[in-house]
């Protein structure tokens, strides 16, 4: 029999953005106040429709620029300003997700280092970075004294997902190190570690442990005083991309 396209219901497909990066020692996720129903008024992850003609990371990386001016970028290429890691997380379907048809959203996960103030566009009226905590809250108020919703759709089951899946992908992989500029100490790496996990980390014991890994870390041959002090030596992203012993995540 031919195929009838009209014989199966219409549904649409969107991109959700996780976008993690560590601010002031927290790790915190860009959010997006929605400027247009549903939810209007409402803290959201930036996402949208996927445009006909487009596969799913140009989608991701296109409304993340439209809603946010940020870009991402493969983490195989060369870094740019204001770039981010970028893979896929997960894909949510569930029917009543979006109240106005079937939607099914393929969202992903992208990890920044520090990031200037994002600027909202597209059909977002504003955007902040926040703490992940703080999003997730469902009631009582956020640390700029504004009252805590629920974000918008089931986005609080995504950021929890991209949460966790940045938690445990630090402890088998090098994906720390994006959340650091090319070069950084060792003491701004444990500092990721530490926001990231929320715990602390006995300094002397991770300094051991990261210079101890195998492609891990790589000298760069100088020093910074940026964090006051004594000179720092400076490393750069190694090329392993798995970590062998991995990093445990602390039982808290």
């Amino acid at each position: 029999m031919p195929y009838d396209p009209s014989a199966f219901p219409p549904f649409a497909v969107t991109v959700d953005l996780v976008v993690l990066t560590v601010r002031r020692h927290s790790l915190c996720a860009l959010a997006v106040r929605r400027g247009e129903p549903p939810f209007q008024g409402r803290w959201a992850l930036p996402g949208g429709f996927v445009r006909d003609g487009e596969d799913l990371a140009q989608a991701a990386a296109r409304e993340l620029a439209e809603e946010t001016g940020l870009c991402v970028h493969d983490p195989a290429a060369p870094s740019q300003d204001n770039g981010a890691h970028l893979e896929q997380l997960a894909t949510y379907g569930d029917p009543e997700r979006d109240p106005r048809m079937r939607v099914v959203s393929v969202a992903h996960l992208a990890l920044a280092p520090d990031l200037p103030a994002p600027r909202a566009g597209g059909d977002a009226s504003n955007a902040r970075w926040a703490p992940v905590e703080e999003l997730l809250e469902q009631s009582g108020y956020g640390r700029a004294g504004e009252a805590v919703a629920p974000l918008a759709f089931d986005h609080a089951q995504i950021l929890a997902d991209g949460v966790e899946r940045a938690r445990s992908k630090i402890e088998y992989s090098s994906l720390a190190t994006a959340f650091c500029p090319p070069e950084f100490t060792v003491g701004e790496l444990r500092r990721v570690y530490e926001a990231v996990w929320s715990v602390a980390l006995d300094p002397r014991n991770f300094h051991r442990k990261v210079t101890g890994t195998p492609g891990f870390l790589v000298p760069t041959g100088g020093t910074t005083t940026r964090q006051g002090g004594r000179p720092a030596q400076l490393f750069r992203a190694g090329g392993a991309t798995l970590l062998n012993p991995p990093m445990l995540r602390p039982e808290v």
